[in-house]
C-alpha cells in the first residue's frame, strides 16, 4: 500500500479544502500498483456529508466565533467534528475487493492496532460506527469511484468534547427538508484507554504507530510513498478553489428548504418563515407582537437573494436602522436569530 501524506515542502497541510482537494485529485488521477492510504490532521472543522443540509447539522454563530470551518465530502454518512488532536485516514481499495461496504473489514486493522497499545473492548457497531465502552470512537464512510473503493475513518484519540457538543447541536431552528440528519452519538476518547506504557504518547506519534500498523511495516520510513510533484498540488489547489474552499458546495449545494424561527426577544416575539433555495433566501415571512414605526416587509426585502452567511447578512441590513423595525434589537443580534441560535 503506498503512503500519501498531507505534506507541501515538507510541511502538514491543515487546511480541511486542501485536505479534502488532494483526496478528489489523487482518487481521480492517481493510478498506482497498490492500494493507496492518505492520512489528514486539520484545523478545528465540521465535515458533512454529501446528502446533508449543512443548516440542520450545525451551529453557524458557534462555528463564526470559533473559527470552524465546514466542508462537505464527496461521500455519505453524518456530520463529524474533526481537529488537529485527532487522525483521520482515507483509503483507495481494488474495487475487486468484497470491502465495500463491510465496515468491520474496514475497521479490523485498526482495532488490532488499538488492541496492541492496550485498548479492550472495541467494537464495530451499527452501520458504521467504531464504539468503546458503548460510546463512539470513530466514524465511517465509503463510496466507489472509477472502479475504487475510497473509504476512511476517524480515530478521536483526544476529542475536545466541549467544540464538539456545541459545533453539533442546531438546536431549536425547524427545517422542513429532505437532507440526510446524522444521528447523535455519544462520544468517547481512545486515550484514557490506552496502556500506562503509551497513555502519554502525542498525536504524531499515535499516527506514526497507526500508519505503520494499518501500512503493515515496523518503521515510518519504510513506507512506499508516492511524492506529489508540482503539476499534482496545482491540481489539488484548483479543486479546493473551486470545490471544497468554495460557499456554494458547502453551503448552497442543498438545493430548497424551509426554516420556521420563533425567538422571546425584550421587545416581543419575532417569528421568521425562510423559504432557502442554494442557501440563498428566496422567500421570507417576518411576524410577531413586537412593535415598530415602519413596515417590517422593507427588512424582508433586503434579504431577499441574500446567502444564509453571517456577514453577508449584516451588510444586506447595513442601510437599515432596525429600531424603526424591532425597537432595540440590534442587527447582529436579528441575524443570530436568523442563523437559528439564541442571542
Amino acid at each position: 500500500m503506498y503512503l500519501i501524506e498531507s505534506r507541501r515542502n515538507g510541511e502538514w497541510i491543515y487546511d480541511p479544502g486542501m485536505a479534502m482537494a488532494l483526496q478528489d485529485y489523487v482518487k481521480d488521477h492517481i493510478f498506482l500498483d497498490d492500494n493507496i492510504m492518505f492520512p489528514y490532521m486539520i484545523h478545528p472543522t465540521v465535515q458533512i456529508g454529501k446528502f446533508q443540509n449543512a443548516y440542520e447539522e450545525v451551529n453557524q454563530p458557534y462555528m463564526d466565533e470559533h473559527g470552524i470551518k465546514i466542508v462537505r465530502r464527496e461521500t455519505g454518512g453524518g456530520a463529524i467534528y474533526l481537529d488537529d488532536c485527532n487522525m483521520s485516514f482515507s483509503f483507495l481499495f481494488d474495487g475487486n475487493t468484497d470491502i465495500y461496504g463491510n465496515f468491520a473489514r474496514l475497521y479490523e486493522p485498526a482495532v488490532k492496532a488499538l488492541e496492541k497499545l492496550g485498548v479492550e473492548g472495541v467494537e464495530q457497531q451499527g452501520r458504521n460506527d467504531l464504539v468503546l465502552n458503548g460510546k463512539k470512537i470513530s466514524g465511517a464512510a465509503m463510496t466507489i469511484e472509477k472502479g475504487r473503493i475510497y473509504a476512511g475513518f476517524s480515530l478521536l484519540l483526544d476529542p475536545n468534547y466541549e467544540a464538539m457538543v456545541a459545533v453539533l447541536n442546531p438546536n431549536q431552528k425547524k427545517i422542513d427538508s429532505h437532507g440526510i440528519k446524522s444521528v447523535r452519538s455519544r462520544v468517547g476518547a481512545i486515550r484514557p484507554h490506552l496502556d500506562v506504557a503509551y497513555r502519554a504518547m502525542s498525536i504524531w506519534d499515535f499516527t506514526d504507530y497507526m500508519m505503520c500498523e494499518l501500512l503493515g511495516i515496523e518503521n515510518i520510513s519504510e513506507a512506499k510513498r508516492y511524492e506529489l510533484t508540482p503539476e499534482d498540488w496545482a491540481g489539488v489547489e484548483k479543486i479546493a478553489t473551486e470545490k471544497y474552499n468554495n460557499w456554494d458546495w458547502n453551503y448552497g449545494r442543498f438545493q430548497q428548504f424551509e426554516v420556521q424561527l420563533t425567538e422571546r426577544f425584550p421587545i416581543g416575539t419575532i417569528s421568521v418563515g425562510l423559504t432557502v433555495a442554494h442557501a440563498k433566501i428566496s422567500a421570507i415571512q417576518i411576524t410577531g407582537d413586537f412593535f415598530g414605526t415602519k413596515d417590517c416587509k422593507e427588512v424582508e426585502d433586503a434579504l431577499v437573494g441574500v446567502r444564509l452567511k453571517k456577514d453577508d447578512l449584516v451588510d444586506a441590513l447595513a442601510q437599515l436602522d432596525l429600531a424603526n423595525y424591532f425597537g432595540s434589537l440590534t442587527k447582529e443580534a436579528f441575524v443570530s436569530f436568523i442563523l437559528s441560535q439564541k442571542v
